[in-house]
C-alpha cells in the first residue's frame, strides 16, 4: 500500500497523487467470479432523470464479494490481491481446501499465500472471521454484520475497521469508524483487522476529467441556478443561497432528518461525533 506522486508534465499530473498498486498480485479477475454491470446513467424505466450528476464512466464488471464467510472451519489460501473498480478497498481471491474459490474485502497487511478460516474455531488472527463473543476485547476488526447470518454491512471502505470495547450479555460494544457507539449482537460475525487501502483518502484525482472516468457528471451549484430550478437560485448579483436547502427544499446544515421512532435507536450509546 501506497502513494505515488506525478511529475508535473502536465497540468493534470501536476497535483495528482494516486495509489502505487503495489500490493496487486493479479491483473485478470477470476472468471467465475465475474458477472456484467449495467450502467443506468441516473435514468428510470422510463427513461427519465431521477439522480442528477451520474453518467458516462469507464465500464466495470462486477466482482461478486463473500460477505457472508460461511463456510465455516474450512482453510483457504489467499491466491491474489487485486483491484476491485467497484469499491475503494482491494479484494483478495480464497482457494478453499475444497476447491471452491470466493472473494473477500482484503484486510490490511494480507499476503499471498496467507491461511484464512472462519467459525468458532479460528485464532482471532488478522482476515480470519469469527463470532463477536469469540473476539478479544480491544480487537480491530471490519466486516461486521448487524443480523446474525445477513452478511458483514458495517466497516467494508478503504481504512475503516471498528473496535470491540465490551461485551455484557448478548450484546456487544462496538466503536464505530463514525465515532458512534453502538450495540451489536454476540452472534454477529466480524473479521479481524482493519481494510486494506488505508491511503485512499489521501489519493488527488487532479483533473476533472478523471472524475468522469468515474461516472460523475459536474455538480452545478444551486447559488448559480435561477429561481425556476432551485430554492437557492436566483438574486441579483453573487448573492449567496439564504437558507441553504435542497432542491425540494429540505433544510441543510443542522436540520435533523433520521426518523425519530428508528429501530436502531435503543442500540446507539453514543452519537456519532458532528
Amino acid at each position: 500500500m501506497g502513494l505515488r506522486k506525478f511529475k508535473p508534465v502536465t497540468p493534470g499530473t501536476r497535483f495528482r497523487v494516486g495509489a502505487s498498486f503495489t500490493e496487486i498480485t493479479a491483473t485478470k479477475p477470476e472468471k467465475s467470479l465475474v458477472v456484467s454491470s449495467k450502467k443506468s446513467g441516473g435514468r428510470n424505466n422510463t427513461g427519465k432523470m431521477t439522480m442528477r450528476y451520474m453518467g458516462g464512466g469507464h465500464k466495470k464488471s462486477y466482482r461478486l464479494i463473500d460477505f457472508k464467510r460461511d463456510k465455516f472451519d474450512i482453510p483457504a489460501t489467499v491466491a491474489t490481491v487485486e483491484y476491485d473498480p467497484n469499491r475503494t478497498a482491494r479484494i483478495a481471491l480464497l482457494v478453499y481446501a475444497d476447491g471452491e474459490k470466493r472473494y473477500i474485502i482484503a484486510p490490511e497487511g494480507l499476503q499471498v499465500g496467507s491461511k484464512l478460516v472462519s467459525g468458532d474455531t479460528a485464532a482471532p488472527e488478522v482476515g480470519n472471521t469469527l463470532k463477536l463473543s469469540n473476539i478479544p476485547l480491544g480487537s480491530i476488526i471490519h466486516n461486521v454484520e448487524i443480523h446474525p447470518g445477513k452478511g458483514a454491512q458495517l466497516a467494508r471502505s478503504a481504512g475503516a475497521y471498528a473496535q470491540l470495547a465490551a461485551r455484557d450479555g448478548k450484546y456487544a460494544t462496538l466503536k464505530m469508524p463514525s465515532g458512534e457507539t453502538r450495540l451489536i449482537l454476540t452472534t454477529c460475525l466480524a473479521t479481524i483487522g482493519a481494510v486494506s487501502n488505508s491511503d485512499h483518502a489521501n489519493e488527488v484525482l487532479g483533473k476533472a476529467g478523471r472524475k468522469r472516468w468515474l461516472g460523475r457528471r459536474p455538480r452545478t451549484r444551486p447559488v448559480a441556478m435561477n429561481p425556476v430550478d432551485h430554492p437557492m437560485g436566483g438574486g441579483e448579483g453573487r448573492s449567496s443561497g439564504g437558507h441553504p436547502r435542497s432542491r425540494n427544499g429540505i433544510l441543510a446544515k443542522g436540520y435533523k432528518t433520521r426518523e425519530l421512532k428508528k429501530y436502531s435507536n435503543r442500540y446507539i450509546i453514543e452519537r456519532r461525533k458532528k
